[in-house]
């Protein structure tokens, strides 16, 4: 009479399977929203992997453009950085 509720005795099999089935399906829900929201956000959750690094011209352009040094040393810099491009990377 045992063996009528769970027929060939397999029953033990989805309750192992089920939970599995449920952690692996939620991972996935997880998974999609992170992998669809990364290009929703800016800095560390977004975009490119690969993360951009100013050239020195692009570094020299903000420090002006913040007041950090005058027009006379970017100009100075400017031209130094024309006579001595940087190598490749």
């Amino acid at each position: 009479m045992g063996t009528v509720m769970y027929g060939d005795g397999g029953g033990w099999v989805w309750m192992v399977f089920m939970p599995l089935l449920w952690i692996v399906l939620i991972g996935l829900v997880v998974w999609a929203v992170i992998r669809l929201t990364q290009g929703a956000f800016g800095g560390r959750f977004g975009g490119d992997v690969r993360e951009h690094r100013e050239s020195p011209e692009e570094i020299l352009d903000r420090r002006y453009a913040c007041g950090e040094i005058d027009a006379e040393n970017y100009t100075e810099a400017r031209e130094r950085l024309a006579a001595h491009p940087p190598g490749p990377r």
